[in-house]
């Protein structure tokens, strides 16, 4: 004889024996459960039970979506994002009248019974049947465990969704069978407390901790009786009984709940008449999900975090199975986001560029020898509403950014780093005269050249006249010295060592074999120019961006560790080169056209950049232990920036050691408080007047020597020649030129 379960239902055998025997529960009774009777009765007894016995043994039940929580490297909470908003809790972390009012209004005789509720079943058939519509429904909360199981493997999808919901006898079958399982295999606790965590409370809260905090601002397990009727009370129909927007509804729904638990016996009949009396309490906490919420201005790096889970293989070897993991969420991801440096770089974008002028700027901050992003943030914030964008201006077009934008002149010490690379000393001196011709033909990759004549190139002061050697060349930022020095060594090493240091087009295309590159026609993101410029910074290696640290998975009750992308670090030049190159940046600082973003006693270098027609303009720049881009322009590729107002500040013509170059300062400065000052390790260039190796016809004298080698700033300390200016300029009134410069000229630089 089979043996009774505790509470006093019948087992699973029992269960089955009498519902499958029984052609009219087979029929109609199941079909009376939640449909019409008027047309119920046409299931015969052998197809309900052909189709119980197809189901497959065993439901499947997915883990519980829940949020995930994305911190600093730090520990503070960064943002919360989540498909589900829910936290998983034992049911001793739920109130004991919350137990008892969802059991009391939902099922009463929830004890008693097995996986279904035979007279429960019985009277709901009886006033359907009389009603000839639905009037009552008899799903035991184990059967509506079950539904909502259905519901949370559907996930989003809408189709699914309808599937798990639709009022058929094959559903309800399905439920029934998965029902005696799930009573035979957890036990009436565990159904309970999985119930109270699955279930949808209404205001994108799902579960009684989430609903708990929604509408409270408390804990499930501090719940009050009151409060506690009000969440189980919402259950039947969220949106009919959400207390936010009809409290009278919601109020009057609590107390049938009240009054039911009093009939049944959990609480007095004075206690119900007590609790109906009082108020609602509500404390409603706005939902809150999504980068939108993140702190600091880390919406932007928040997003990346997600891009880089969704893109990078270690999570999965599909977009769709990491796509699942993402959404199914209970994940805690501590990221490399360091918290001064992120509120520094804000305050700094905050203080010089206001979000509703017409260009933007965004900036990105790695640690040279580890690639840990951090600080990422832009001066329109994340978001939907005016002067608001969800793109992230500081990254790849591959990783939620734009196309990019040409980094001007700051592209130029990768030149100078692949010509030193190829033996090209750092005393090395060109004629470099305000204006010239391009040098033709130049040798590009796979034995191809660029061949073109009368492309004409300038610098962008007249005063700017050589001869130069390389270290004056960086300082003032001149043009013509650059296409000569790449013309001498090839386009080939310049791409290739732009490809070590991880220098590629924001785009994604292929980096154009053309002498322009030297001026910086190729569009890139800030976070791919800082990243390049930490490996001068940590004397030549290279680190790929690395943004999350460490992930933990809740899984029930259980966490576990989730594997990580890990940065790969790679040569990319010799200590030599870099240091080299170190010694010719801090120059730019010091007395060049960087001045303006110099850091005072703390040893720094970079370069700025301002590009063709002034639509962007830059300051890429390092210490020894953190390196950080600095990007100012139209991501639109509109507006140029001259007789232009930007944080406030009128500017004739905005040059990159003007306005990038004292926003990376200001953020480079609060960053680094506190942090020890290392210097560079520097190599001796003597100037170029010492060593008389003037190349392609300069004049060598000396006066001419003496008026470029002191690294001045040209005319009124400006930037850099910049750039590339007055040479892609009148590259785009020369016809075909667009082709050979990837579309510069007035198109180029477009994000």
């Amino acid at each position: 004889m089979a043996k009774k379960r505790s509470g006093g239902g019948l087992s699973p055998a029992q269960q089955a024996a009498k519902f499958l025997g029984v052609s009219v529960l087979a029929g109609a009774v199941l079909a009376g459960i939640a449909l019409p009777a008027v047309g119920a009765l046409g299931l015969a007894a052998k197809g309900s039970v052909e189709s119980f016995d197809e189901l497959p043994a065993n439901m499947k039940t997915p883990p519980l979506s829940q949020r995930t929580t994305i911190l600093d490297a730090e520990g503070g909470t960064i943002a919360t994002v989540y498909s589900r908003d829910r936290t998983v809790v034992s049911l001793k972390n739920i109130s004991p009248y919350m137990q008892k009012a969802i059991v009391a209004i939902e099922d009463s005789r929830f004890y008693q019974h097995g996986a279904v509720d035979l007279k429960g079943v019985l009277r709901a058939v009886n006033k359907n049947v009389q009603s000839s519509g639905v009037a009552e429904g008899a799903s035991t909360l184990t059967q509506q465990y079950v539904k909502n199981v259905f519901i949370e493997e559907a996930g989003d999808d809408p189709t699914k969704v309808a599937q798990a919901t639709q009022q058929t006898i094959g559903r309800k079958i399905r439920e029934l069978k998965y029902a005696i399982q799930v009573e035979e295999e957890l036990g009436k606790k565990k159904i309970l407390e999985n119930y109270l965590n699955i279930t949808f409370f209404g205001q994108q809260a799902y579960g009684v901790e989430a609903a708990s905090q929604r509408y409270f601002s408390k804990h499930a397990k501090d719940l009050s009786l009151p409060e506690s009727a009000l969440l189980a009370g919402i259950v039947q129909s969220p949106s009919r009984y959400d207390p936010v927007n009809d409290e009278a509804e919601a109020t009057k729904r609590r107390n049938v709940v009240l009054q039911r638990m009093a009939q049944v016996g959990d609480i007095s009949q004075a206690e119900s008449a007590e609790a109906q009396k009082a108020p609602l309490g509500l404390k409603v906490s706005t939902p809150k999900n999504g980068c939108i919420t993140a702190v600091d201005g880390a919406g932007f790096f928040c997003d990346y975090v997600r891009e880089v889970f969704l893109s990078d293989p270690v999570f999965g070897k599909t977009q769709e199975a990491r796509a699942k993991i993402w959404n199914q969420g209970g994940l805690t991801i501590r990221t490399t986001l360091d918290p001064k440096a992120q509120k520094s770089a804000q305050a700094s974008i905050k203080e010089h560029v206001y979000k509703s002028d017409d260009v933007a700027t965004a900036a990105s901050v790695v640690e040279p020898g580890t690639g840990k992003i951090l600080a990422m943030g832009q001066s329109r914030p994340y978001g939907f509403g005016k002067d608001e964008t969800q793109m992230n201006l500081s990254v790849d077009q591959a990783m939620g950014g734009g196309v990019g934008y040409q980094p001007g002149s700051t592209f130029k010490p990768i030149v100078a780093a692949a010509a030193l690379e190829q033996g090209t000393p750092a005393t090395k001196t060109y004629a470099s005269p305000y204006e010239m011709d391009y040098p033709s033909p130049v040798a590009a990759c796979d034995g191809k050249t660029w061949n073109e004549k009368n492309v004409p190139v300038a610098n962008e002061n007249e005063t700017e006249v050589g001869p130069y050697g390389m270290k004056e060349a960086t300082a003032k930022s001149v043009n013509t010295y650059y296409v000569q020095l790449i013309s001498d060594i090839g386009i080939c090493p310049v791409t290739e060592m732009a490809q070590k240091m991880g220098v590629e087009r924001a785009d994604g295309g292929t980096m154009q074999q053309a002498p322009s590159i030297a001026l910086g026609t190729q569009e890139m993101s800030p976070l791919t120019m800082a990243n390049a410029y930490a490996t001068f910074a940590s004397r030549g290696m290279y680190c790929t961006p690395i943004a999350i640290e460490s992930i933990t998975q809740r899984v029930g009750q259980q966490n576990k560790s989730l594997e990580v992308p890990k940065s790969t670090c790679s040569r990319a030049m010799s200590e030599t080169t870099a240091d080299t190159i170190n010694t010719l940046l801090r120059g730019v600082v010091e007395d060049g056209t960087g001045t303006e973003a110099g850091l005072g006693s703390r040893p720094s270098a970079g370069k700025t950049g301002t590009t063709d027609e002034r639509y962007a303009a830059w300051f890429v720049g390092y210490t020894p232990n953190m390196a950080g881009a600095v990007w100012v322009g139209d991501p639109a590729h509109e507006r140029k920036m001259v007789d232009i107002t930007i944080g406030g500040v009128p500017h004739d013509k905005v040059f990159g050691g003007e306005v990038p170059g004292p926003i990376w300062r200001d953020m480079m400065t609060g960053a680094l408080e506190g942090k020890q000052a290392p210097d560079f390790s520097y190599v001796d260039i003597p100037d170029s007047k010492d060593k008389g190796d003037t190349d392609d016809g300069g004049n060598g004298d000396d006066e001419a020597d003496d008026n470029s080698a002191d690294g001045g700033t040209g005319d009124d300390g400006s930037d850099d020649g910049s750039d590339d200016e007055n040479f892609i300029g009148e590259l785009s009134n020369g016809g075909n030129w667009g082709d050979i410069f990837q579309g510069q000229g007035n198109g180029g630089g477009r994000g």
